[in-house]
């Protein structure tokens, strides 16, 4: 039996960790099953966004850490599959359009991890985070060493990760960790309403925006504005360009066909 289900909802993908009784531990399986999910995002055309969430009182309490071990010791910790997506986004291919993340409760080591590779984070108040694995005797192998003092400042993560002390929701949103914090329960639904205004856009357009602005993290300014020039070309050129201008002119709401 899979925990990790897939379903659509119009133009959205919805994956959904569903092993709550074990507080949605995270095995090898999952990680696998969540890679095929952001594979099925980046290359069916009818979706433009994704939304991850979890069931239960917490979003996970962690790995199962007794299965991941011998991976993490093997150096390759997070290898990924053909057909698949590194949900950690470290290796290989990542997602080229969208992920929004909800979370609640414990929010604790590959949660944060994988919520830092989300583009969109929304956390219910009651979301505690925690990286645990200088408790453990090891450190953070999924992306936090390398995105938590770029989206927390390095001070706040350094502090947490080196102590492995929790911090709450509010202090991820002052920090600039989340960006929406709502009441217990409405953690989807902001985020199927995040996903919905996303994908009521034009498709082409946002995918060329998630392009260029992941060039600019890594490339010399100059090779991220070229390249990013030289990609709004097809962009211009599309049928949803030329919707987005005949909708401008004539006053209504355009509607997109990502082509």
């Amino acid at each position: 039996m899979s925990h990790v289900e897939v379903s659509t909802e119009g133009h959205i993908l919805i994956i959904r960790i569903n092993r709550a009784e074990k507080y949605n531990a995270l095995s090898p399986d999952m990680y696998h099953d969540m890679g095929k999910a952001l594979h099925q995002l980046n290359n069916d055309d009818n979706l433009r966004v994704a939304v991850l969430y979890a069931e239960g009182k917490h979003f996970t309490a962690g790995v199962e850490l007794d299965k991941w071990a011998p991976i993490f010791g093997s150096g390759d910790a997070f290898p990924v599959a053909e057909g698949e997506v590194d949900p950690m986004g470290l290796t290989g291919e990542r997602h080229s359009k969208p992920l929004i993340i909800a979370v609640q409760g414990y929010c604790f080591t590959w949660g944060v991890e994988i919520l830092l590779n989300a583009d969109i984070r929304v956390a219910a108040s009651d979301t505690q985070f925690q990286m645990l694995e200088v408790q453990r005797g090891l450190y953070p192998c999924g992306g936090a060493t390398l995105r938590l003092p770029r989206d927390a400042g390095w001070g706040n993560a350094m502090k947490v990760l080196f102590t492995g002390e929790r911090w709450s929701a509010e202090d991820a949103l002052r920090w600039g960790m989340v960006q929406e914090v709502v009441e217990p329960g409405q953690q989807l639904e902001a985020a199927m309403a995040i996903a919905q205004r996303i994908a009521d856009n034009a498709p082409l357009a946002v995918k060329g925006l998630m392009k260029s602005a992941r060039t600019g993290e890594t490339a010399p300014r100059e090779e991220a504005v070229a390249q990013m020039f030289e990609d709004l070309v097809p962009v211009m050129k599309s049928d949803d360009a030329a919707e987005g201008v005949q909708s401008f002119v004539e006053r209504r709401q355009a509607v997109f066909k990502g082509r």
